[in-house]
């Protein structure tokens, strides 16, 4: 017979007992739901050129179908956490689940661009509404420290692999039946989560009746909506472009007043208690950097092999599998053994210099190189330094929660690395391109020189990502706290979680 803590309100006792009795069931059920929404960030992305193709629509145009989706994840995230505390998670997850699948029917059957970019943005939306509570519920159901490390690990593993098992899951589908299934599959992940939760996850009462913080709901959702908007038009146009730079200063403007606003209202959006707290602080900021870099690994790493040694999209997804590989063995490293014992101060700046050596490595690659002998080598330790830093910032991201701030502190969370993905695409498509019209200049554009411009732009967008790299474990190394996840979960700022003892 399982007990909680006395602290916890009867209510809370028992769903919490219900859902830990079927946690690893219920594991399976977030896993499939959170790999569903992470491998929508890739898997269409191969196949826009097709989609492209068959709906008629321009270059210019083609961004918005990765930018609708976006737009509208990054920039409802927290209200998605929001929604989850006032209705309750399982409700939150159940919506998600229904409303992402359907919508990404309507994207499978567009028949025009306009009709595809709608569903895009309303898979966005429910994407977070979906994620915030995935993560809320795997943070309230595994709450013993033992099986919370291996919960995490094989989450955060799940969430570091989850791009590259959509380039493979995209370059099969589009080869071998249509793009409209990059769309499509998303129903039957959908259908099995959805029965999954419905079989095993408890009714759980609403952590959180405060009213709504609707003057910072206006802002934060305006802030990202304003800086994801900006970053995406960057990418498209210039840094120097008047939108581009209007829509940057409103998002930070707007931003800044939310994060000062959070301090003097009543009933908060978002507790400051959840952010002061450095464990979580750090974690988000360690998010934040690894997911600006990761788009260099993903991204051009995907131009090289498919434009300079010319690997199909198939054989490209098929070349990341060693690198999800080394995260997944290595996230169960960090989380299970090396996180409980030393803390993430040590162990995930170590993870983000790996990473940063294996795209400074990736950035000597030439044209004529092979992929066994100078790629192969660097994805391994990519895998291994995303399994150190990925997998055990997901699980310090929430550490300390009390249920009523963990739909709030998982959007949080899940926020840093949406806004890290968007500067990432951004800053690093400006900088290659930079690279390769500068490459250019004075010279013959011969395909030998185009080509050659093409590796200069990669190699840069992979120096870059080393660079980020490495400020990113930098400031993790300075704002974590040095100590054991047990002593961390109870420092100030953030009371430890009730904890269920073992049947």
């Amino acid at each position: 017979m399982t007990t909680a803590t006395a602290t916890q309100p009867p209510g809370e006792v028992s769903h919490q007992e219900a859902n830990h009795i079927r946690r690893w069931w219920i594991l399976v059920v977030l896993g499939l739901a959170q790999l569903m929404v992470i491998l929508d960030n890739t898997i269409v992305n191969i196949a826009l050129p097709t989609a492209q193709h068959a709906l008629r629509f321009s270059n210019a145009d083609r961004q918005w179908v990765v930018t609708g989706y976006s737009l509208a994840f990054g920039s409802l995230l927290l209200l998605g956490g929001r929604i989850g505390d006032f209705i309750g998670r399982k409700r939150a997850l159940l919506i998600g689940l229904i409303g992402f699948a359907c919508a990404s029917a309507l994207g499978g059957a567009s028949v025009n661009f306009a009709m595809l970019v709608i569903a895009r943005s309303v898979q966005g939306a429910f994407g977070a509404l979906l994620a915030p509570s995935v993560l809320a519920l795997l943070t309230t159901t595994f709450t013993i420290p033992a099986e919370r490390g291996k919960a995490f690990a094989i989450y955060g593993g799940i969430a570091g692999a989850g791009g590259a098992i959509g380039l493979l899951l995209g370059g099969i589908l589009t080869s071998y039946a249509s793009w409209r299934w990059t769309l499509f599959v998303n129903l039957a992940f959908a259908a099995v989560a959805t029965v999954g939760a419905l079989l095993w996850l408890k009714n759980d009462k609403a952590a959180d009746r405060d009213p709504l913080d609707m003057p910072g709901l206006l802002l934060v959702t305006g802030g990202l909506f304003g800086l994801v908007y900006g970053l995406s038009h960057a990418e498209t146009t210039a840094w120097s472009n008047p939108y581009t730079i209007g829509f940057l200063v409103l998002g930070v403007v707007l931003l800044a007043a939310f994060a000062y606003l959070e301090t003097r209202t009543t009933f908060p959006l978002l507790p400051p208690r959840v952010v002061r707290n450095r464990t979580r602080g750090g974690s988000m900021l360690a998010m934040l950097f690894a997911s600006i870099g990761i788009f260099g690994v993903f991204l051009f790493l995907t131009y090289y092999l498919q434009g300079t040694l010319g690997f199909s999209p198939v054989k490209t997804g098929v070349a990341f599998l060693p690198m999800v590989a080394a995260l997944a063995g290595m996230a169960q490293v960090s989380n299970r053994v090396l996180l409980p014992k030393i803390g993430p101060k040590i162990i995930v700046p170590i993870g983000l210099l790996m990473d940063a050596v294996a795209m400074y490595l990736l950035h000597l690659v030439g044209l004529h190189n092979s992929y066994v002998s100078h790629v192969f080598p660097c994805l391994i330790l990519l895998g291994l330094g995303f399994g150190l830093s990925l997998a055990p910032s997901f699980s310090t991201g929430t550490l300390g929660l009390q249920p009523h701030d963990a739909g709030v502190g998982s959007a949080t969370l899940n926020t840093s690395q949406q806004v890290g993905g968007s500067i990432g695409t951004a800053l690093l498509n400006t900088l290659a391109a930079g690279a390769a019209t500068a490459y250019l200049v004075g010279r013959v554009a011969s395909p030998a020189n185009l080509r050659t411009a093409a590796l200069h732009s990669y190699t840069t967008a992979f120096l870059w990502s080393s660079i980020i790299f490495v400020a990113g474990a930098v400031i993790a190394g300075l704002v974590f706290e040095r100590g054991t996840l047990k002593a961390l979960a109870g420092s100030p700022g953030g009371a430890a979680e009730p904890v269920l003892a073992r049947p």
